[in-house]
């Protein structure tokens, strides 16, 4: 269970807060106006952003305190993190070890990932040799490479057509399933979060709401939510 408890994050003049539960498994759409604080939310939970006061537990152990690269999760943004100089293989094997050396054991899991996520054969070629779909693959073959029981997702499918977003989004919820795995994903898009997320958290007004279930919010949503939405 991921709980944020008494969170409070201030950036110059803005603030956000929140107080929390995410259940073990669950697929929770992270919704709100723009400049809300969606992203900021998703990066303190990573430990990129700082917290002004509170504290962020994983399974009842506390998190907050942990550089992320000790944090229990993956984290995928829109540009995918991919390093432009390195092979897709390379891209991959990241999430294993830094510096690249592999076992024979950790090589053959990153060709596993490959081909779990259609990859396979493309192992030499370098991000631009890529399309946007291909990219989109190699970052969760890293995602799933990691198996960390927390993803964070922010908007890494917004640039892709409808059909191709479809099927990656679908691809994550397998990814989910089969793992076990924890999601949060950002998305401005309601057909987004109803296709992949059971529940969805709204971030307006300073604070990030429990969530709630996702078909109930979009059809009654509140005024800040609605507003957005349009």
């Amino acid at each position: 269970m991921l709980a944020l408890e008494s969170l409070s994050i201030v950036q110059g003049g803005f603030r956000l807060s929140a107080d929390l539960t995410i259940r073990d498994g669950a697929r929770v759409a992270v919704m709100g106006p723009s400049g809300a604080g969606k992203s900021t939310l998703i990066g303190a939970v990573a430990g990129f952003v700082p917290l002004a006061s509170g504290v962020i537990r994983w399974n009842d152990s506390r998190i907050d305190g942990l550089p992320p690269a000790r944090r229990p999760l993956s984290i995928l943004f829109q540009d995918h993190n991919l390093l432009p100089h390195l092979s897709v293989f390379d891209n991959v094997a990241l999430g294993l070890n830094p510096d690249l050396r592999l076992s024979t054991v950790e090589r053959a899991s990153v060709l596993r990932a490959l081909a779990e996520t259609g990859l396979d054969g493309l192992e030499t070629r370098k991000p631009a040799q890529l399309s946007g779909g291909q990219i989109s693959r190699a970052g969760l073959a890293r995602v799933l490479l990691r198996a960390r029981p927390l993803m964070l997702l922010d908007e890494p499918f917004a640039a892709l057509g409808p059909a191709l977003k479809a099927t990656m989004l679908d691809l994550v919820g397998r990814i989910a399933r089969e793992t076990g795995a924890t999601l949060l994903m950002i998305t401005h898009d309601p057909a987004d979060a109803l296709r992949l997320c059971d529940q969805t958290l709204l971030v307006a007004d300073g604070r990030a709401h429990a969530p709630a279930p996702t078909r109930a919010l979009l059809d009654d949503p509140p005024p800040a939510l609605k507003a957005y939405l349009g």
